[in-house]
């Protein structure tokens, strides 16, 4: 799949932009501010309903205006489909493909892309949130389905922390709060979904990982994913990992798993459901005195090692741009390989300006098959010139030159 056309109307800096793209690796270049990031970061908003420099939607829209609308014309072989997303400011966003509605939560049915940015570092050496939000991102383009998931359990925890606070404020018994009961089975068992499924995907990404990785970094330093989790006690009460968790979660195995290398059967083993639960009761009291909760995929994380030892904290700064490139290359493959749509549309947004030239190269090569590839950059000479690039000139949120 490749973008035909990109048409942004008030959009970040663009009042009116329309541009022609085709198949193959194109350049947007331009001096920092111009605008270059704002067309990139909204084909990653038709993919992953969301940006990767803002958690507000309206701060997309351009200052002054009511609504901004982004429309993509897709071409899949010989179909074309045309994609459109209005953002409202104080209302509901509304969606179309081809000039009819659907749901927001729809649109990464019909497209795919995977971005690389300079804040992919912080998928290493950031916060668990960056590292959560990476993996619901890729399970919603996977599956789109879990969109809706993923916004029904958010929901739960709200609801379920107002409960808490209220209760602590009201200093209601435990035994009174028979409500909060009915929260905790819909958080179970939304919550358990989510687990299961990051788990799954998790191992799913083991295989492209490596060979992505060693593909940036020239060495096979056995680059290793696997999930904390606060239901296991990983994940402290301040939302980062325990310090001594490493051992205690790191083979942890979930019903449909490998099992535990004993013997014993993955059957034989606690459902995530049960697990969940029994960590609710053993949390109950320390939730009712803080009044949020604590336990659930929300407060979750993923380790990264490289050769057994975390990468955040171990790994050098090449090491860890390294496993950032490698995890968004590994995404790519993933859907690639199941995609009926083809091709995820690549975008690097001013990434290469962080690589050293060996890392550069190595990207390049990685990237080079791929059905269309969009780059940001302020320096031309930062792009590795065997890409091949068509150039596209950006101006003050205009399209200069082409």
């Amino acid at each position: 799949m490749h973008v035909k056309r990109l048409t942004l109307t008030d959009f970040r800096n663009y009042r009116d932009a329309e541009l022609d793209l085709s198949e193959g690796v194109t350049v947007f270049v331009g001096p920092n501010g111009q605008g270059k990031t704002n067309l990139v970061e909204s084909l990653g908003y038709l993919a992953t309903l969301g940006s990767h420099r803002t958690s507000v939607d309206s701060a997309m829209i351009r200052a002054g205006a009511d609504s901004a609308v982004v429309r993509a014309a897709l071409r899949h072989v010989d179909r074309e489909l045309l994609v459109e997303v209005q953002l409202n400011r104080g209302a509901a966003n509304r969606a179309q493909v081809n000039r009819s509605a659907v749901r927001t939560r729809e649109l990464p049915r019909y497209f795919s892309s995977i971005l690389f940015a300079p804040e992919d570092l912080a998928l290493v050496r950031g916060e668990p949130s960056t590292r959560r939000r990476f993996i619901d991102e890729l399970l919603v383009q996977r599956s789109p389905r879990l969109a809706g998931v993923q916004a029904d359990y958010a929901r739960i925890v709200t609801q379920r922390n107002s409960l808490l606070k209220s209760a602590r404020a009201q200093r209601i018994k435990e035994s009174q709060l028979s409500t909060l009961e009915i929260w905790n089975e819909r958080l179970v068992e939304l919550g358990s979904e989510l687990i299961d499924r990051r788990e799954a995907l998790v191992g799913e990404l083991a295989g492209p990982l490596r060979v992505a990785y060693q593909a940036v970094a020239g060495v096979d330093q056995h680059p290793r994913i696997t999930q904390r989790l606060s239901i296991h006690g990983a994940v402290g009460d301040d939302d980062e990992p325990d310090a001594g968790g490493g051992a205690a979660f790191r083979d942890a195995r979930f019903p449909g798993s490998a099992g535990n290398g004993q013997g014993e059967s993955a059957v034989s083993a606690p459902s995530t459901s049960e697990q969940f639960r029994a960590a609710l009761a053993g949390v109950r009291r320390k939730e009712l005195e803080r009044g949020i909760t604590l336990v659930g995929p929300h407060r979750d994380d993923l380790l990264f090692e490289l050769n057994e030892l975390p990468a955040k904290g171990y790994a050098s700064h090449g090491e860890s741009w390294s496993f950032a490139l490698a995890l968004r290359l590994a995404s790519a493959q993933l859907l690639r390989a199941e995609s009926v749509i083809g091709d995820p549309v690549l975008v690097l947004d001013d990434v290469f300006a962080e690589l050293d030239a060996a890392r550069r190269r190595a990207l390049a090569s990685a990237i080079g098959d791929f059905e269309q590839v969009l780059i940001t950059a302020a320096v031309l000479e930062d792009v590795p010139q065997e890409l091949g690039a068509r150039l596209v000139k950006i101006r003050a949120g205009e399209v200069a030159s082409e």
